[in-house]
């Protein structure tokens, strides 16, 4: 199996106890689609879910669309369920998002239950416990994690604080900086409010610029704001490749490309963007 390059971009979750919303969050144009088995699904509703996520993975991914799971804690019997049901799944997941993580011992039981040489899905440790940030630096290191999720929610009703930027910046500046050391990405939480699309818009583009690699959403009407904040524009894709090719002819000393002097970290954040456009290209391709 050709390993791709751990997914970012706009995440879309939706019940796994819901199936009429499967084709809706398969083809609405999100980076990754995730069926959840975990918080959105009641208790009574668990063997169900299973059940009916079946149907969600009974065909490859569309294209430009990488699928995946949330399954219940590995440390649970609810998530030791999900682990066995999913080993029946026609196709396989490429992303597994692990709830509540708040040591690797939590990826290595879901990597040691799941892995194997022709199946290697990209697991995402969902951060959403004082614990977990605690902790984030040998979390992030961990040997088969691919990327982390913000969980606002779940945070800031263990600290008893309110879901706003400013009380979740803290957490969330701690969870850019270990995944950026371990060289992981980082999705940021959904955001709540289905209505108020103006204030979407700024705390996604806040993100983007803490150092977020996409968001996740609850809603497929979300959708196209995050798009439009998270994936590149050919303006800037087209200023990130002036800024290498000057960089290159100037031998890599500093240059002035348009009105900004371009030093060695502008030009690194130039090949990033740009490596993460070659990888959103190679998936649509692969898909």
């Amino acid at each position: 199996m050709t390993r791709t390059p751990a997914p970012a971009g706009v995440w879309i979750i939706t019940p796994g106890h819901a199936p009429t919303r499967f084709a809706t969050a398969r083809t609405c144009g999100a980076d990754v689609a995730l069926v959840d088995l975990e918080d959105s699904v009641p208790t009574a509703d668990k063997t169900d879910a299973r059940q009916a996520a079946h149907d969600f993975f009974t065909a490859p991914a569309p294209q430009g669309c990488t699928l995946g799971i949330r399954i219940s804690s590995p440390t649970t019997r609810e998530g030791i369920r999900d682990l066995v049901a999913l080993a029946d799944y026609p196709v396989k997941p490429q992303v597994i998002l692990i709830p509540r993580v708040e040591s690797p011992r939590d990826i290595e039981i879901v990597a040691g239950a799941i892995g194997s040489h022709d199946y290697t899905p990209h697991l995402y440790a969902l951060i959403e416990t004082p614990c977990a940030l605690e902790d984030l630096p040998s979390i992030a290191r961990a040997k088969r994690l691919a990327g982390v999720l913000f969980g606002t929610a779940d945070y800031a009703a263990a600290i008893g604080c309110g879901r706003g930027w400013e009380p979740m910046l803290h957490a969330r500046s701690r969870l850019i900086n270990s995944a950026a050391a371990a060289g992981i990405p980082a999705i940021d939480s959904p955001f709540f409010d289905l209505d108020d699309n103006d204030a979407l818009r700024r705390e996604a583009e806040r993100a983007k610029n803490l150092g977020f690699a996409g968001k996740s959403c609850v809603h497929p009407r979300q959708l196209p704001t995050l798009t439009e904040v998270f994936r590149p524009t050919e303006q800037e894709i087209a200023t990130a490749r002036t800024i290498v090719a000057a960089a290159e002819k100037a031998g890599g000393r500093i240059v002035r490309v348009g009105h900004h002097m371009v030093g060695p970290p502008m030009v690194r954040a130039a090949k990033n963007l740009l490596s993460r456009t070659t990888a959103d290209t190679s998936q649509e391709v692969n898909a």
